[in-house]
């Protein structure tokens, strides 16, 4: 005897409902070795400050770009080029700034370059202190605005400025090892600009677009995780408004413009 079709249906849909249940209960099976991994949320990744080693205290870098100085003089900027009586006294100015700080300056950095040079001895005088030279602070032009007509002429030489400046940063804008410390680095208006630019994690080709006053001061910390703030931005508070400049002196070839 059949059993009535509404049974037969029942236990149909019975048997289908325990196995919904098996597959739901059972575990997901192990991807093949050819199928990709199940995606996992991932952290972003730091900025470029935050790519410094990490250290226990906070170093504290005051940029000092050099003073005036005799841009018409034929010789090469590591004989001549040296400071003018105006480019002196902006170095005296700044140091007295310098040694007014509620803090120690433990080092004296300076580019190689005659003006830096000079500029960094004036300061060091002043902060007992021996300038400690790199030729990776000299003064250079790094890449900016692609489209530029400059950038394709001289694309060679802006990324080796580019390279220079990149090791500088790697080796000064890195948390201090044990203990807040305090240094100078003396060197010249484009390096200042391209180093913001990075330690504030920006497009570093948009240096051009700040303006540096000679013997200014920018003040920048980097703290124990790495991170970096920009404090100051060419502050020249400690300069009389005739000793405020930014290009060449009055004897120059008019709008020249000097770095």
């Amino acid at each position: 005897m059949t059993a009535p079709t509404w049974i037969s249906r029942g236990r149909r849909n019975a048997a289908c409902l325990v196995g919904i249940a098996l597959l739901l209960a059972a575990p997901a099976p192990a991807p093949s070795s050819g199928a990709p991994a199940p995606r996992t949320a991932v952290a972003p990744a730091p900025s470029g400050a935050a790519h410094a080693r990490a250290g226990t205290g906070v170093r504290t870098l005051y940029l000092v770009r050099h003073g005036l100085y005799d841009e018409v003089d034929p010789r090469d900027p590591d004989v001549g080029k040296h400071l003018v009586p105006e480019g002196r006294e902006q170095a005296r100015l700044v140091a007295e700034r310098l040694a007014a700080l509620p803090v120690r300056i433990t080092a004296l950095h300076a580019s190689t370059m005659t003006r830096a040079r000079e500029t960094a001895e004036v300061i060091a005088k002043t902060l007992s202190l021996r300038p400690r030279l790199s030729t990776d602070l000299r003064e250079c032009t790094p890449p900016f605005r692609p489209v530029d007509f400059r950038v394709r002429l001289f694309r060679g030489e802006q990324v080796a400025c580019r390279d220079r400046i990149d090791r500088a940063f790697a080796r000064y804008f890195r948390p201090s090892a044990l203990r807040d410390s305090s240094e100078v680095l003396v060197c010249h208006g484009n390096v200042i600009r391209y180093l913001c630019c990075r330690a504030l994690g920006i497009e570093p080709h948009v240096w051009n677009r700040m303006w540096i006053a000679n013997c200014s001061l920018t003040t920048i910390q980097i703290r124990p995780d790495g991170t970096m703030k920009l404090v100051g931005l060419n502050d020249v508070g400690h300069l009389p408004p005739s000793l405020q400049t930014y290009a060449a002196p009055p004897r120059a070839p008019a709008g020249a413009a000097r770095n």
